[in-house]
């Protein structure tokens, strides 16, 4: 007969190891999209706490009333939001640069629907952040977040952490300069391209004046924009690799910033 003892200790314990991992799931990149079945984040994220359970000591956790338990549950949800946010983040830099890139080429205007965000975002930038996710998927990465997520564990007992604004606001800063440099380094050849094209086209306009280099050149630029990202295509894992470089050091910034 099956025999299963769970303590009311055990509970409690349990509940603040679900906290941090459900808040992580429903916000990391490919676990919190939001064409994702919330019963299959609730799922994975109870079925993920109670392998956690069973590999981590039990810290000494001391409260003596709900109000202070409260407390520890809010700081094991702002810790498993910043783990996961702290990926969501670098998953932004794809939009970034393909909002660049559109807006050379002519093809701003055109905005398709994000399921994963909700919002309306370029098509290069679509292009690029289902790429992203696609090699986030047969790279491994993912495996990546679930180990990072699991030794924060380590490094941050349940109940024990500690967030240093200081070095959490630095971190930010920090990704907000590299986001720039990421995102402008994505659109650079195609960038370069077009503002060679323009200046072609300013030479044309002042040779031949008859020309209506307006209509020409819109047709032109998005030709040109589209070829450019069918021959930049192999370029993508590159991209995935500078993106998930910095995901990893951010990710090692906030959990370093709540130790």
């Amino acid at each position: 007969m099956l025999d299963i003892s769970f303590s009311y200790e055990d509970l409690q314990f349990f509940l603040l190891i679900l906290v941090r991992v459900a808040s992580f799931v429903f916000v990391a990149p490919f676990f919190g999209m939001n064409n994702t079945p919330r019963r299959v984040k609730v799922g994975f994220s109870i079925f993920t706490a109670y392998l956690i359970y069973g590999l981590i000591e039990r810290p000494d956790i001391v409260f003596d009333t709900e109000i202070e338990y409260a407390i520890i549950v809010m700081k094991e949800t702002l810790c498993g939001l910043l783990i996961g946010f702290g990926a969501q983040l670098c998953t932004t830099v794809t939009v970034l640069a393909g909002y660049i890139i559109d807006i050379e080429t002519g093809m701003s205007m055109a905005q398709i629907f994000d399921v994963n965000t909700r919002q309306q975002v370029s098509i290069t930038g679509g292009i690029y952040q289902y790429s992203f996710m696609l090699i986030l998927i047969i790279s491994g990465m993912y495996r990546y977040l679930m180990g990072a997520l699991v030794d924060s564990f380590s490094l941050i007992p349940v109940g024990g952490a500690n967030f240093h604004t200081d070095k959490l606001v630095s971190q930010i800063v920090i990704f907000l300069g590299d986001y720039m440099s990421i995102g402008f380094r994505i659109a650079l050849p195609i960038f370069c391209c077009i503002l060679i094209l323009n200046a072609v086209l300013g030479i044309l306009a002042k040779v031949s004046p008859q020309m209506n280099m307006f209509a020409v050149g819109i047709q032109l630029k998005v030709l040109t924009g589209l070829t450019l990202i069918y021959i930049t295509v192999f370029t993508i894992p590159n991209i995935a690799e500078f993106v998930f470089t910095e995901m990893k050091r951010i990710i090692v910034g906030f959990v370093e910033g709540m130790m």
